[in-house]
């Protein structure tokens, strides 16, 4: 299960806070929010701190996020080794 919550926003950025896992069907939704918040020209900030597992998807997702310009913020040291690995 992933928890995906809008802790800060102004208006041109959105953080969303992550909790849980970034797996399964979750990495579409993860995807869809992360598009609508793109696709309205403001800059967005994932707070990774309390997720505790990517799957291959995730990882894929969250690399394409970080490639287009998105703050990935407060990786545990998995996740970071991860999107190295990527």
């Amino acid at each position: 299960m992933l928890k995906i919550s809008q802790v800060g926003t102004a208006d041109h950025s959105a953080t969303l806070k992550l909790e849980g896992r970034v797996v399964g069907p979750w990495v579409d939704e993860l995807r869809r929010i992360g598009e609508l918040v793109l696709s309205e020209r403001r800059k967005l900030k994932l707070d990774l701190a309390d997720v505790s597992f990517a799957d291959a998807s995730g990882v894929n997702l969250l690399f394409s996020f970080k490639s287009r310009g998105v703050l990935l913020w407060n990786c545990s040291p998995f996740i970071e080794e991860q999107l190295k690995a990527r």
